[in-house]
């Protein structure tokens, strides 16, 4: 299993690599090669501009990966502050916390999305702040979930009843047994995470036109595969599942682990 993530984590890390390396590649032109069909010389043909369409993919996953590991870590902390305060603060916080995640998770999350991202200036960091600021909820319900199960259990309360602080009841018990959970939900987090940023800016609500990103990629293409290119939707879209699956077989490999682990 461990072999197995750190192979898949190589193969993420050169995806992001490579799209650095290329991100000149993906923006040149050439009009005497436009429309070329996939070969030898262009893996993943090219487009109605000439532009060799294997290095604009690379390009654009490599961006979708960069928001989605900035994304997922900062909906990560947010659901850990606001799972712990709402676990440990008083009633009345508690009761505004939870009203929050219900009336978050109650709104129609790809119309959120669009709202934040627009208001926010539909570049990368717009992105990244609308898409941290619609995933953070559901983590968040089951950090508090979680706490407050422990805060209910005997060993917390003797622990109490023999004066030890909440902060130190919080470090040496509750970091541990939520810390698995944590890890878990923001590596399932990532591929929520590319495909909201893919389908934004496929809905021309993220990121901006003149980024080679895979949304774009995907929402350009739409207006020739009626005419026969097929390849400029085929093979951008199977790089972009390929990607949110591996994420997808990180975060399962991580919780099998921690459930072996824990003996569940």
């Amino acid at each position: 299993m461990k072999k197995r993530i750190i192979w898949i984590i190589f193969v993420l890390c050169a995806f992001v690599i490579a799209g650095y390396f290329c991100k000149e590649y993906a923006l040149v032109t050439d009009f005497t090669n436009k429309n070329i069909s996939p070969c030898i010389r262009y893996p993943f043909g090219t487009d109605w501009m000439g532009r060799n369409l294997f290095f604009r993919t690379l390009r654009g996953i490599s961006i979708s990966i960069l928001i989605g590991v900035t994304s997922a870590s900062i909906s990560t902390m947010i659901a850990i502050l606001f799972g712990t305060v709402s676990a440990f603060g008083n009633k009345e916080i508690d009761t505004i916390i939870v009203w929050l995640i219900d009336f978050m998770m109650g709104l129609p999350h790809i119309l959120l999305l669009i709202v934040v991202s627009i208001a926010a200036g539909r570049d990368i960091k717009g992105v990244i702040l609308s898409i941290s600021l619609t995933h953070w909820t559901s983590l968040a319900r089951l950090i508090r979930s979680e706490l407050l199960q422990l805060k209910a259990s005997t060993y917390i309360q003797v622990a109490e009843k023999l004066g030890k602080s909440k902060f130190y009841l919080f470090q040496k018990h509750m970091i541990p047994h939520i810390l698995p959970q944590c890890i878990t939900g923001w590596i399932l987090l990532f591929p929520h995470t590319i495909l909201h940023e893919s389908s934004i800016t496929f809905l021309g609500f993220g990121l901006k036109s003149n980024q080679p990103a895979i949304g774009i990629l995907l929402s350009e293409s739409m207006q020739y595969i009626v005419t026969g290119r097929w390849w400029l939707a085929v093979f951008p879209g199977c790089v972009l599942v390929f990607v949110v699956l591996l994420f997808y077989d990180i975060g399962k490999c991580f919780q099998k682990y921690y459930e072996q682990k824990s003996g569940v």
